[in-house]
């Protein structure tokens, strides 16, 4: 019953998805991460690595956890690739920081439970903690990791943010989402421009994304000119996703909503952007990640050819 009332509080606070999963360690899980660690495909991301014991049995990262409330939240507001010469930038990154409103909403949800349990030890997780979220949530009955090796959920598609609150109390255990419904489908495979994807793997060091995102100094010469004109991330295997082609629909959280021109910039326009307009226009953004001097990186490397 208890569980059941956090997630009606979930979902009146925003979440677009609840589930709850034991938490235990998941053999799995830990080899397919240490597999993908021991190719390199998590290229300069070294804290991938460094904290690897937590990640992979998550009572190193909380010895005390015994049940993982897993949420999702929709942020889908378009697509990137309908403005013909613009810079693109991910859908995710339109609006406000995920990582902020998702603390904000598993903070409440914590609230709602200390109600009754004042004396419950937690943890929130939001990307940045050594948990693996997409694991989690399909622990927790949320989707399944499609080809692309993004969770897909069967009403909202791949566009969901995850997240975690991580309990010391048991709870009533979600049933783990054991289909896998991509079927015989390669669209995300064949889309991809700098082939950084086979069937459930994705090479960190190809990936567009990554480059635009997490990789520091210039970037490799094969990918000069070849960013497709993506000046943060890349959208381009959600978008050719039949899942989502079908089922997405625009998120409810309106802090998700673009900022500005940010749509509508074409390419040359971004060119000329000054560093205080770049602090201006991303405070509280997920773009402030890449910093300025790696979003004018980016537009070069979007005009090389």
């Amino acid at each position: 019953m208890f569980s059941e009332k956090i997630k009606r509080f979930g979902k009146d606070i925003g979440f677009s998805i609840i589930g709850i999963a034991k938490a235990e360690f998941i053999p799995d899980s830990s080899k397919n991460l240490n597999n993908w660690l021991d190719n390199g495909y998590h290229a300069s991301m070294k804290w991938m690595d460094k904290r690897k014991n937590e990640r992979e049995n998550i009572h190193n990262y909380f010895p005390e956890a015994k049940s993982v409330i897993s949420v999702g939240l929709n942020y889908f507001s378009g697509n990137a690739t309908k403005k013909d010469g613009s810079g693109k930038i991910s859908n995710y990154a339109w609006g406000d920081d995920y990582h902020i409103v998702m603390k904000k909403k598993l903070k409440l949800l914590l609230e709602y439970i200390q109600e009754t349990h004042p004396n419950v030890q937690s943890r929130i997780c939001v990307d940045t903690s050594p948990v693996l979220d997409k694991v989690w949530a399909q622990q927790a009955g949320l989707g399944w990791q499609g080809k692309h090796t993004n969770l897909i959920n069967q009403k909202f598609g791949s566009w969901i943010f995850l997240g975690e609150l991580i309990l010391d109390i048991i709870l009533d255990y979600d049933l783990r989402f054991s289909e896998d419904l991509c079927g015989t489908c390669t669209e995300c495979l064949k889309a991809c421009p700098t082939n950084a994807l086979t069937e459930y793997h994705l090479d960190s060091n190809k990936c567009i994304s990554y480059l635009t995102i997490e990789h520091r100094g210039d970037l490799p010469e094969d990918y000069q000119g070849e960013l497709n004109n993506w000046i943060y991330g890349c959208d381009i295997c959600q978008e050719v996703c039949p899942w989502n082609i079908k089922f997405q629909q625009i998120t409810e959280e309106k802090t998700f909503f673009p900022r500005g021109d940010i749509q509508e910039r074409k390419l040359k326009d971004w060119e000329n952007i000054t560093e205080q307009e770049f602090k201006d226009q991303f405070k509280d953004s997920a773009i402030k990640r890449t910093k300025y001097k790696g979003l004018k990186r980016n537009i070069l490397a979007s005009k090389k050819k």
